[in-house]
């Protein structure tokens, strides 16, 4: 339940605002903002609030907790405001809207605040009425930077307001007349209409308006606010989450696949078994599968002998068991993430207090969209090992300062414009021959050696790089380097386009 205009009139007469100092601001949310301001050795901390259903302006003796950073908007009156005095605060006749008159040094300024649900905003302008910014951009009303602004349009007065709450009134009869007890009473105008008259609710004057006030948001006015900032809670968490419970079900996909890797060593063993019996050059072997108890048909290379085919076959079990155990633990990280932000999505949810919620899902989103930023290139998977591709000098440089580490493994083509390369290391472990065959042809394609189909590369640790004094952007020299030439394999390339991952 927003504040009357009546309502507005009292706090304003008992905060008596004419004459102070403007010492300091906080935006502690989108929708609130707090001053600090100073008169004659007190300090006040006003508090104005734009969220639908309690948009209001009083003293708030409650602790402001600080944002993460400052907002927009709060940078802006940092700037232009703080320091400024007030020389007079008055309403617009019945309207909801407030104007500070202030000036700082030889400047003055307007600070308008309007106190209207869904359509409540701050607005300060320069003495001639022009908008320096706004709480709230709203282009379609002229609420921007640069705009004349009119505090008071033509044939816009307390009637446009009132139209708003007998629409409201209408909407929801029982929750008008809830509030009319506090706040107002009705009163027949016509057999179509109802006139609100405005009266200030009942409240112990024993304390000053200002306090009751404070002290009844505290306990009932935050649930729309609260309620849209859990909206975005669910919001914030519902992307990430949905992107990780796709990814489960892929990972269940390809785990599934590669459980078949003993097949692949079944097949291995019955051609050992049977090396005797397989005919050069032949394109299948047909036998019995002692495993089963049945036959078998196995595909051969017929350029390959019995025990070539036969070892490819215990190669390929090799390469899937290994890809295996990386398929499950990619699975039960992001099963642990996902219960992860289950949980720090309820503990949120949880969260009575607008303002505490919106300071943790400012530092939420923010960590998301460390999470969500985009690395660039293009990243491929060989065997378990992530590859990096820079394709144009800008990448190249931002995979070096950013995304690449000492002993992560650069390729690049030797006298040939073309993208960095690189293979993420991991501990303790080499780098297979094949993987860095792999990263070698990923080099040529992205080179300018790609038409002839073979380069000569070189490849080091990322360690033994150092960048070209005054060079080109991303240009490095490279030391330790070691030589290979590559000729351009198109299976390889069409099975690490399969393998591309999101950057």
């Amino acid at each position: 339940m927003s504040l009357n205009w009546k309502e507005i009139n009292l706090i304003l007469t008992e905060l008596d605002l004419s004459g102070s100092q403007i010492q300091k601001v906080l935006q502690p949310a989108f929708d609130i903002l707090v001053l600090g301001l100073y008169k004659a050795g007190c300090y006040k901390n006003i508090l104005i609030s734009l969220a639908p259903g309690s948009c209001r302006l009083h003293e708030t003796f409650k602790s402001i907790p600080k944002p993460e950073r400052q907002l927009r908007f709060a940078e802006f009156l940092k700037a232009h405001i703080v320091n400024s005095w007030i020389d007079k605060v008055e309403q617009l006749g019945e309207e909801r809207i407030i104007c500070f008159t202030l000036h700082r040094c030889q400047e003055q300024f307007f600070f308008y605040v309007r106190l209207w649900s869904n359509a409540g905003n701050i607005i300060v302008t320069d003495s001639m009425y022009k908008i320096l910014d706004v709480m709230k951009r709203k282009p379609k009303r002229n609420e921007v930077g640069g705009v004349h602004f009119e505090p008071m349009p033509i044939n816009h007065t307390q009637h446009s307001e009132q139209l708003y709450s007998e629409q409201q009134s209408m909407q929801s009869q029982a929750e008008f007349q809830d509030s009319s007890s506090s706040n107002g009473n009705l009163t027949a105008c016509s057999n179509d209409t109802k006139k609100r008259i405005y009266e200030v609710r009942e409240y112990p004057h024993i304390i000053s308006f200002n306090k009751y006030i404070d002290d009844w948001y505290a306990e009932h006015g935050t649930a729309l606010s609260l309620e849209v900032l859990q909206e975005q809670v669910k919001k914030v968490f519902s992307s990430r989450m949905g992107k990780l419970e796709a990814s489960l079900v892929n990972l269940e996909k390809k785990i599934k696949s590669a459980e078949e890797a003993e097949l692949l060593k079944e097949e291995a063993d019955i051609l050992m078994a049977n090396i005797g019996s397989i005919i050069p050059g032949s394109a299948w072997f047909q036998g019995e599968n002692f495993y089963t108890g049945g036959t078998i048909k196995i595909k051969l290379d017929p350029q390959k002998t019995a025990v070539q085919n036969a070892e490819h076959y215990y190669e390929l079990y090799r390469k899937t068991k290994n890809g295996l155990l990386e398929l499950q633990k990619d699975y039960e990280d992001s099963k642990n993430e996902l219960a992860r932000l289950e949980e720090k999505k309820a503990k949120l949810l949880a969260i009575d207090n607008p303002l505490e919620l919106y300071r943790l899902l400012t530092i939420e989103v923010k960590n998301k969209k460390n999470l969500d930023k985009k690395r660039p290139g293009v990243a491929f998977i060989s065997n378990g090992w992530m590859i990096l591709a820079g394709r144009d000098a800008s990448e190249n440089d931002e995979l070096l300062r950013r995304h690449v580490k000492g002993q992560d493994i650069w390729l690049h083509t030797r006298d040939v414009p073309g993208g960095y390369i690189f293979i993420k290391a991991k501990r303790d472990k080499s780098v297979p021959l094949d993987v860095l065959i792999d990263a070698g042809n990923l080099a040529v394609f992205y080179s300018k050696a790609r038409n002839v189909g073979e380069a000569d590369l070189y490849y080091t640790f990322v360690k033994y790089l150092r960048r070209a004094k005054n060079g080109p952007k991303g240009l490095v020299l490279p030391t330790q380097e070691k030589n290979l030439h590559i000729v351009l394999d198109q299976n390889r390339l069409r099975r690490l386009e399969q393998n591309k991952c999101d950057s």
